[in-house]
């Protein structure tokens, strides 16, 4: 998500910001709209699942959701109540964990929710570490299946790390993994993965389904042909990077996911607390 769309969404979000008594709350039908969920029941299914996990995390809901009644005009003029919550940053931050990921609108809102402060640099922050985070699970994904695939065909858990090993010395010309994890400074048990910036894990990931992808189709077997196939693979996705002026074996380390899982949990654990709680209607 560039920085642009980042900017707009974050203007959308807080203009339905409400305040009581020092606490932040958004109002559910508000949230509904920008998280674009189109019908009311839909959407008061995600609160309910938002609320169990509130109660399974050992904080009191009714803190965070609180239920209203909003009156809302009908065409003869009338008027009537309709359901409507007061939802604290917490509340709206377990309500978009419980949408649609794939959503843009949702993944923005599970990092506007999560930093308590509306400063734009730390919600790009947060966006950046979900893209990266995303990415490094595609990646373990593809590569799980390339282990299980190819080791139907002939090459054990040693042939594997080779064919992946050359797979690293075509995309980052020439380098090896281990001379890789020496330019990045990364230690020699850790994965290189977890130190690579999102776009060179995205270019393993499309390197490695290409793999797989061709494995099946041509149905390979032996560690040599598969090999061959992940080499020209990879040889691929770096053309295609340096047709755009990128060398991955250039591209400065990202800072160690593990660390970034570790302080984002520790911050969403705080989260609730430093929401405040709403009053009971």
């Amino acid at each position: 998500m560039d920085k642009k769309m980042i900017e707009q969404n974050k203007l959308l979000f807080d203009g339905i910001l409400h305040e009581e008594d020092g606490v932040e709350f958004w109002y559910a039908r508000d949230l509904m709209v920008l998280l674009e969920y189109t019908e009311w029941r839909n959407f008061l299914r995600t609160i309910e699942k938002a609320i169990v996990s509130c109660e399974v995390n050992g904080i009191d809901a009714k803190n965070h959701f609180v239920e209203v009644n909003k009156m809302v005009k009908l065409g003869s003029g009338a008027e009537r109540a309709i359901k409507d919550y007061k939802l604290t940053r917490y509340a709206c931050y377990l309500i978009a964990q419980n949408g649609d990921p794939r959503k843009e609108a949702i993944a923005f809102a599970q990092s506007y929710f999560a930093v308590q402060t509306r400063k734009q640099e730390l919600i790009e922050e947060r966006i950046s570490y979900f893209e990266r985070s995303e990415a490094r699970g595609k990646l373990k994904e593809s590569e799980k299946k390339l282990s299980q695939n190819i080791y139907e065909r002939g090459v054990d858990d040693a042939g594997f790390g080779r064919i992946r090993s050359r797979g690293d010395e075509a995309l980052f010309g020439g380098y090896t993994t281990r001379e890789m994890k020496n330019r990045l400074g990364v230690q020699d048990v850790r994965p290189l993965a977890d130190f690579l910036p999102t776009l060179t894990i995205a270019a393993k990931n499309l390197a490695t389904e290409m793999t797989n992808y061709n494995v099946e189709q041509k149905d390979l077997y032996g560690e040599a042909s598969i090999t061959e196939e992940h080499v020209d693979n990879n040889y691929s996705v770096r053309d295609m990077l340096g047709q755009r002026g990128i060398k991955p074996e250039n591209l400065p380390p990202s800072e160690d996911i593990k660390k970034l899982e570790r302080r984002v949990k520790r911050e969403d654990k705080k989260l609730a607390e430093k929401s405040g709680k709403l009053g009971v209607d």
